[in-house]
């Protein structure tokens, strides 16, 4: 018996799929900006603040990339209550997803640090340069410049991620089509709009994220260009 689908009763709740991709985007694009300047600013604090730091940053970033984010969600969500701290589903999801990019972004951007050559260090200090503003204008943008594509890549999982969030009654993408199924009992029609969006939504942040790193960040930043001269000479 051939498959007969139905859209009809997916299209009909089309303000319902609305309100759950601006929550995923909404989500999404928190989770982004907060990770990312809580990336740096655990980079910075490893790079500045001393061995001790270090290991407390690299025990977060290690915690987090190896449990899995389910855990972690359902940590923030049904643990923060024994010690009195409750939190709604979206700001207990925003939270864990903020975390969770955060820890990978670190690594990420630490790696991009790390690949700064000493000579470029030594040559903000001699110009009576801070530690501080050696970080700030020497090393940070010429390290997010490289490394933007890892951390573009990043940004669209965790996108993509966000349908876990579904597992506390978020009504994001993921969690709005289990309403829609249960509502409609087309699983296979509502699962194809799904991965539609889902697939619309990925591509195009990546081809925001993309245009935005040209704007931001030059082709070749100055240090590529002297780490060139020297590796010809």
């Amino acid at each position: 018996m051939p498959i007969q689908f139905q859209f009809e009763p997916i299209f009909a709740e089309s303000d319902r799929i609305i309100d759950g991709v601006l929550l995923t985007l909404g989500l999404s694009f928190g989770a982004i900006v907060l990770g990312l300047v809580l990336a740096v600013l655990l980079v910075a604090a490893k790079s500045l603040l001393g061995r001790w730091v270090g290991l407390l940053v690299d025990a977060y970033v290690e915690l987090m990339r190896n449990t899995p984010f389910l855990v972690q969600l359902f940590m923030l969500f049904f643990g923060l209550p024994l010690i009195g701290i409750r939190l709604p589903g979206t700001e207990a999801a925003l939270l864990a997803m903020t975390l969770n990019l955060g820890a990978y972004a670190t690594e990420i951007i630490r790696a991009g640090v790390d690949s700064i050559h000493r000579s470029q260090l030594e040559a903000g200090l001699s110009l009576a340069m801070t530690k501080r503003q050696v970080f700030q204008h020497v090393v940070l943008m010429p390290a997010l410049a490289r490394v933007w594509p890892a951390l573009s890549s990043q940004f669209v999982l965790m996108l993509l991620a966000s349908s876990i969030c579904s597992f506390i009654a978020v009504p994001e993408l993921s969690g709005t089509a289990a309403i829609i199924e249960q509502n409609t009992f087309r699983s296979f029609e509502t699962y194809i709009v799904v991965t539609i969006i889902y697939l619309a939504l990925a591509l195009t942040l990546k081809v925001a994220l993309n245009w935005l790193g040209r704007a931001v960040f030059p082709r070749v930043s100055s240090v590529d260009r002297l780490d060139a001269r020297a590796e010809a000479a």
